[in-house]
């Protein structure tokens, strides 16, 4: 395999020869499978599910490592039950947490294997589109506006070629790129005729032979060195305080507990053990699982709906989206645009009309296409190429020849051809956004402005086409001026039947939906309208830069409609969208929304957006529909509220009977609880927080952003943790005092007492409504709790108790235990309607976005077998 360096100093034809392919015909699909075989699929990573990075997530912990040091400790001293007892309960809450993961792990890579990238490329003659994985060297490959360069590539064709290379070569300004061969040791940076791998296409057009795959490009020996950790969410940083945040309180409770038991003269290795199972209790150990557990139910969901995740993850940043900005073509219509009529300017003929619409494409139109439908090019020149009204005059355009092509860029918003006819004349044509087309334009008719407006309040799209005689035969911006207008040619893409109930769904989730569109102001109004989007007040690029950087925030939140934007403008108004906090969510899929799909909190594009877009973004929706987006958004919410039940019940329950336990054995003669029966109880609870994910979520949950806010859950611990402990100390007394029980039973009651309050505390905190009555928890929430609250109260009573410590209970223990759990649950009742009449909503954070290199490998990943 040649690398790039080495094929750009060599003639075109010299590398076409060495490749075995010819400009004609490209590769056979037969070689192509050989190549395939011999060189790997053009990746530069593999993603899957991989058994010992999870394992080994599961035991980094220090806590279990000082832990099982301790148990060994233990065992070497001739404690031999306890130690096996810590050991198994240890390695058993490993494996929970293990499972949990890996199965999290395969369903992330599944949802990879989902994900598809395309390249149009000359395979036995016609293009065709293929898996960027599947390209081989010696493909020759059809780049347009907005593809990302799928293999190192030789260049033999170039219209207007510029790549942006700044993610390689540092370079901000984008390339203008040739076929001319480079001298010999020419950097990296001046190969100007070969496109790398990775680069984006910034304007024009072109077609490059592949010599470099893979690991092989340029693009791969720099993605070797990258590490592979991911970036954190908002989610994962809010989750890695919450757990860095009760570590520090373990620390210091387990340091305080540690010390005061060998003040009080306690065995050193019984303090220390006790010590470490207090900090085990208290830290989230299976948040992980449970998170995870509720990512991929969550990915399984959403994959039924068709929208795909590029990270688990990501789910949950969807459900903070406050505002969306989208796209109006394929969202709020039905993005199949089809031609409808040409109207014709002066005294033209709707034929001439068309076909000089025909000829000005960027690709040339007879090769262009392949089992009578269209490859590559852009959505409008497909659709009317496509047309039937084409099919009667296709024989015409045999008899014109292209000389040159200006392609479009969002700049100028038109493209230009110079094409000519079969006597030696040449034209010079140009189509594009009808404003542009008609300021390059003399003598418009006044006829031709009203059809235009016409057109525009009806709602549909329009392309004016103009022409000149020109004896240029190089094209350059400064050629489209003095244009005669042909006429404008008129496509229609109609409103969804649905779009109207997506976007009320939205709104009942809390969701601004504002429209963000290259399309003429008048045609994105009447869309807006016709849909129910309210205000429909407006602003064009040319009032968004009469607005300073202070004066944009209030005036994006004041306007509905962003019509005639650039890809800046669409990034700005991201960007000032996002000052007002919570979260901002753009949904687009061309080239032109690349930069703004960066500047968002979630970038969201569709599967048959162009490949810089399907980069940029963090989730991607197999159909482009707004519908499948709510789903989204509703089950980001769902999840982060259920992690958020699981976090709430760790920081007061859980943590209050550690605090309990702690206290305690400063003034007991003998600790409440051995450290076996503190990870037993630990380990019961949280396989019952394992069905947590499944649980139900209250409407009102649903209807607003949902982040993270340590200082609540700090409030929560502070306020619940205290009210469980009341409840601990009546259980001592009722022990001590009522049953005077000795030290086996008496850890035999709490353990039973605590579990059950703990466990089922979940019913009232799950909900801020009356639970069981306003509020239900699903069905496996609720066995799952009594399970683990009857496991609990039989263990003393089964064979295993002596081995555990445990010693049987009395019957008259159990009255009083209902008694102080209905007593508990009430009062946790109280509490939680004090608690949430004086709590404020927690403030909105930004997502902060990774860098664009991590993100771009991802696109030349595969999956691992």
């Amino acid at each position: 395999m040649d690398t790039v360096a080495s094929a750009a100093g060599k003639d075109a034809t010299q590398v076409m020869a060495a490749l075995g392919v010819t400009d004609a015909d490209g590769l056979s699909t037969a070689e192509a499978s050989v190549r395939a075989q011999t060189y790997g699929p053009n990746a530069v990573s593999t993603n899957g599910a991989r058994f010992f990075p999870v394992l080994l997530r599961q035991v980094r912990s220090p806590l279990l490592g000082l832990l099982l040091a301790a148990a060994g400790a233990s065992f070497v001293v001739g404690q031999h039950s306890d130690a096996i007892i810590i050991g198994a309960i240890v390695a058993m809450s490993v494996g929970l947490g293990f499972v949990n993961e890996y199965r999290a792990e395969k369903a992330a890579q599944a949802l990879h294997s989902q994900i598809s990238h395309q390249a149009v490329v000359l395979r036995d003659g016609a293009r065709v589109s293929v898996d960027v994985a599947a390209l081989v060297p010696g493909d020759v490959v059809f780049l347009e506006l907005g593809d990302v360069v799928p293999a190192d590539l030789r260049l033999l064709e170039v219209n207007g070629l510029e790549c942006d290379e700044s993610m390689m070569t540092g370079e901000s300004q984008p390339v203008e790129k040739g076929t001319s061969p480079v001298t010999s040791g020419t950097a990296l940076a001046e190969l100007s005729c070969g496109a790398l791998m990775g680069t984006v296409v910034h304007a024009g057009s072109g077609r490059g032979v592949v010599v470099a795959t893979g690991a092989a490009a340029q693009f791969g020996s720099i993605a070797a060195g990258l590490s592979t950790h991911q970036l954190d969410t908002t989610f994962q940083s809010g989750l890695r305080r919450f757990s860095m945040m009760l570590v520090y309180v373990a620390g210091a409770l387990t340091t305080l507990i540690f010390v005061a038991n060998l003040i009080l003269q306690r065995p050193f290795l019984d303090s220390l053990l006790f010590s470490l199972a207090i900090a085990v209790g208290i830290t989230p150990q299976l948040l992980p699982a449970v998170v995870s557990t509720s990512l991929a139910a969550g990915s399984r969901r959403m994959l039924l709906r068709r929208v795909l995740v590029k990270r688990l993850v990501c789910i949950e940043d969807l459900g903070d989206v406050g505002t969306l900005f989208t796209d109006k073509t394929g969202t709020l219509t039905l993005g199949r645009l089809t031609y409808a009529r040409a109207v014709a300017s002066g005294e033209a003929r709707t034929a001439d009309v068309l076909r000089w619409g025909l000829l000005c494409a960027e690709a040339p139109p007879m090769k262009a296409f392949a089992d009578g439908h269209a490859v590559g090019g852009n959505a409008l020149d497909r659709a009317l190429a496509d047309s039937p009204a084409a099919e009667q005059i296709w024989d015409q355009l045999g008899s014109f020849s292209r000389e040159s092509v200006l392609p479009f860029d969002h700049d100028r918003r038109m493209a230009s051809v110079v094409v000519r006819d079969r006597v030696g004349v040449t034209t010079l044509v140009t189509k594009g956004a009808p404003e542009t087309v008609l300021e390059r334009c003399v003598d418009v008719p006044e006829s031709a402005r009203r059809a235009l407006a016409a057109e525009f309040d009806a709602g549909n799209r329009v392309v004016a086409v103009a022409t000149r005689a020109t004896a240029r035969t190089q094209l350059s911006a400064d050629c489209e001026s003095d244009l005669h207008l042909v006429g404008l040619l008129v496509f229609l893409d109609p409103p969804k039947t649905d779009a109207a109930d997506a976007l009320a769904r939205l709104a009942r989730l809390g969701i601004t939906t504002k429209v963000v569109t290259g399309d003429n102001p008048a045609v994105a109004v009447k869309v807006c309208r016709d849909l129910g989007l309210g205000g429909a007040a407006v602003l064009t690029g040319v009032d968004l830069d009469a607005l300073s950087d202070q004066e944009l925030p209030a005036a994006v939140a004041a306007t509905t409609v962003f019509a005639r934007v650039s890809p800046a403008h669409k990034a700005r108004i991201v960007t000032a969208g996002r000052v007002g906090g919570g979260g901002v969510a753009f949904l687009g899929d061309g080239v032109n929304d690349a930069l703004a799909l960066h500047a968002a909190d979630v970038g969201i594009s569709v599967d048959s957006g162009t490949d810089v877009a399907k980069d940029a973004a963090d989730v991607i929706l197999l159909d482009k529909d707004l519908d499948v987006l709510a789903d989204g958004v509703a089950e980001g919410r769902r999840i982060f509220a259920n992690t958020i039940k699981y976090v709430l019940m760790g920081t007061s329950s859980n943590f209050g009977n550690m605090f309990s336990a702690a206290t305690a054995s400063l003034f007991l003669s003998f600790l409440p609880m051995l450290p076996s029966q503190i990870l037993l109880n630990n380990l019961l609870y949280d396989t019952s927080q394992l069905a947590i994910p499944t649980d139900n979520v209250d409407e009102e949950q649903l209807r607003r952003p949902s982040h993270w806010d340590l200082a609540f859950i700090r409030r929560f611990m502070f306020v619940f943790g205290p009210l469980s402990s009341v409840f601990d100390f009546a259980t001592f007394a009722v022990m001590l005092g009522v049953f005077h029980a000795g030290t086996a039973e008496f850890r035999s009651g709490w353990f039973v007492e605590s579990l059950a309050t703990q466990s089922l505390v979940i019913f009232a905190i799950r909900t801020r409504r009356v639970p069981f009555f306003r509020s239900r928890p699903s069905l496996e929430v609720t066995l799952a709790a009594l399970t683990v609250v009857a496991v609990g109260a039989v263990l003393p009573a089964s064979p295993l108790a002596h081995a555990l410590g445990f010693a049987p209970l009395p019957g008259a223990f159990f009255a009083a235990l209902v008694g102080m759990v209905c007593a508990y649950l009430a009062l946790i009742e109280i509490g939680k309607r004090w608690f949430y009449r004086l709590s404020q909503e927690p403030a909105p954070v930004p997502v902060v976005h990774g860098r664009l290199l991590r993100r771009r490998v991802r696109r030349f990943t595969v999956a691992s077998r």
